[in-house]
């Protein structure tokens, strides 16, 4: 048996990349898409077709370049996801541009035209997560959108604040950001790295998941944002775990098996006491980790960026 195998036995796995030949190689349950991934996606040759499908699409509306820009992200969102559905059986995560993430409504407007893009290819929603960044504004979008039957997965989690509160929202699902949370804390402590057991990633992982057992959300953990298989294997239990090709193929090449470390039996003897957030009481308690801010700060800044890269690619090709 592979690590990988092993891991399958107690955990969802989910390709966190926009390869689609990746993603074949692997056979995840679900798989992730994010800006970042999409625009190194859709500079490969092979995937020359999606992106010429969408510059047709969005060359063919009445509009100005702001408008057929954003046709072609999302066209190309879409037919990404639609392509990534062809060879796994459950679902991919598609996300709202992070220039959304402080909008309530604009947040909720795009996640509708996501999954109606979705629809008219055939796709039903129940096959498809919209990410969200995990702002206040973020988390209140996905609650009203839950409510609608539109799934959602909130992403660049850092703080146990940022949690709690999509559990609240009873959001489909979270997905902390191990690996960025480690990048933070070596820096900040000048060492080249965290071993394994004491990785704060890991904790801030461990931390929710046996909060949401003990309490009985059904928000479910996805781990992600991994820099090292070691974290994964520290994770084995999560409901999910998101990981990137170069990972998978390590678990996938080394033999072995791994020890449940997550598990919602003993999640439930844990001595924890249930809290409850309103938007001052997040505000502040997220305020309160300085990590958390800044990452959660950082991360909607580069999604931004990439996102207005993969823009400035959709002008350049329109011209």
């Amino acid at each position: 048996m592979t690590l990988l195998e092993s891991l399958k036995q107690y955990t969802v796995v989910v390709a966190d990349t926009g390869d689609i030949e990746a993603i074949a190689k692997h056979k995840p349950q679900d798989a992730t898409t994010n800006p970042s991934l999409l625009l190194k996606a859709a500079q490969m040759p092979q995937y020359r077709g999606l992106v010429d499908r969408a510059i047709e699409h969005a060359t063919s509306i009445a509009g100005d370049k702001t408008t057929r820009v954003a046709a072609f992200m999302d066209q190309l969102s879409v037919d990404f996801g639609c392509e990534i559905l062809k060879l796994i059986p459950g679902r991919v995560s598609t996300e709202v541009d992070a220039g959304l993430s402080f909008d309530t409504d604009g947040s909720i407007s795009k996640a509708r035209e996501l999954i109606a893009r979705y629809a008219k290819a055939g796709i039903d929603r129940q096959r498809i997560l919209i990410k969200l960044g995990s702002t206040w504004e973020g988390i209140k979008a996905a609650e009203l959108l839950e409510k609608e039957g539109i799934h959602c997965n909130l992403t660049l989690l850092f703080s146990f604040a940022q949690a709690v509160a999509c559990a609240e929202a009873h959001v489909t699902l979270i997905s902390p950001f191990v690996g960025r949370i480690y990048d933070y804390y070596v820096k900040e402590r000048g060492v080249k790295e965290i071993a394994s057991e004491e990785d704060p990633g890991v904790a801030s992982v461990e931390r929710i998941y046996t909060y949401y057992k003990k309490f009985d959300y059904k928000t479910e953990v996805m781990g992600a944002s991994f820099r090292k298989a070691e974290q994964v294997m520290r994770l084995c239990g999560s409901d999910l775990l998101t990981i990137s090709p170069d990972i998978l193929a390590t678990l996938a090449a080394t033999e072995g098996t791994l020890v449940r470390r997550l598990d919602p039996v003993a999640a439930k003897k844990a001595d924890l006491q249930q809290i409850h957030l309103a938007e001052k009481d997040f505000r502040f308690m997220h305020n309160q980790d300085p990590m958390a801010v800044d990452k959660l700060s950082d991360g909607i800044r580069k999604f931004y960026a990439d996102g207005r890269k993969l823009a400035t690619f959709a002008e350049t090709l329109m011209r």
